[in-house]
């Protein structure tokens, strides 16, 4: 089983670097997949296995039953919704912590296939939310600060408490 970093780790601040689609980016998105199948993740970024590569992985399926990965490289939101919509999201780096944040609830990105050809998609509803989630994390951005800052505080007491028990 794949070592998450832990809140508040150094490549969990780290923004990646687009670049070219190259042999170590593949890598690391295999290595990004099959952390993710590993625990069912909606969703992960590099910092999340300590690597500031510019690459997610998401659940297209938006279900909570079954899983459909897909490999994102150098993503980014090209277009979102106006309407947004509030919806608990959470960590494997923040283990048993909910919090509500609120998001687009569509989104457009552009981002690279394994061909390193340039694509767009558009996911909604629930892979929408966890698109943004996932590519604030590949750009250093924790989903702790899309919060204010008594429910950050609350989360972290509460994380806090739960490492020591």
């Amino acid at each position: 089983m794949t070592d998450f970093v832990i809140y508040p780790h150094a490549a969990l601040s780290q923004k990646a670097v687009a670049r070219p689609v190259d042999a170590a980016m593949l890598a690391a998105g295999e290595q990004l997949l099959d952390a993710a199948r590993g625990v069912q993740a909606y969703g992960l970024a590099a910092a999340h296995i300590g690597l500031a590569e510019p690459l997610v992985v998401i659940s297209i399926s938006g279900g909570t039953a079954e899983r459909s990965y897909r490999v994102l490289y150098n993503p980014q939101v090209v277009l979102a919704a106006a309407e947004t919509s509030v919806g608990p999201e959470g960590s494997v780096s923040l283990p048993g912590i909910e919090v509500p944040v609120e998001r687009a609830t569509w989104v457009e990105l552009g981002y690279d296939d394994a061909d390193g050809a340039r694509q767009t998609a558009r996911f909604e509803g629930f892979a929408a939310r966890v698109a943004q989630h996932e590519i604030d994390q590949m750009n250093g951005v924790f989903f702790l600060s899309r919060v204010s800052r008594i429910k950050r505080d609350t989360a972290l007491r509460k994380f806090g408490k739960t490492r020591r028990n």
